[in-house]
């Protein structure tokens, strides 16, 4: 999955006593009623969000994980890619790494008439 939105907060990296380390961030979407999502990044990824500051537009791809600890359920959105949206890296001259147009999965056969 993925969204896009402003980084509204850069949160420090933690690390535990185990070793294990994370990092969390929050966007703020650009829709009729903008969300502040949280987001987690987990040990090696914790470094991929540090070139990006407050107010980068940026596309965050992550996974869903949901667990149960003590009869509680909890959902934590797992960040594995951030990179900046198409609109700012246009401003910035660059292009962005990866474009629909430049996906093998995007490929539609117009030949095919099937509803779905």
């Amino acid at each position: 999955m993925d969204i896009t939105g402003k980084i509204k907060v850069l949160f420090d990296k933690q690390t535990f006593d185990s070793g294990f380390e994370k990092r969390e961030f929050v966007i703020t979407t650009d829709e009729q009623y903008p969300q502040d999502v949280k987001f987690e990044l987990y040990k090696d990824k914790c470094d991929i969000v540090n070139n990006f500051k407050v107010d980068d537009e940026v596309t965050v791809h992550f996974n869903i994980r949901g667990n149960e600890y003590n009869g509680r359920y909890y959902v934590n959105l797992n960040a594995w890619r951030i990179e900046a949206s198409s609109s700012a890296y246009q401003g910035m001259g660059g292009q962005v790494a990866e474009t629909v147009e430049d996906s093998p999965f995007d490929t539609v056969d117009e030949s095919d008439d099937l509803p779905f």
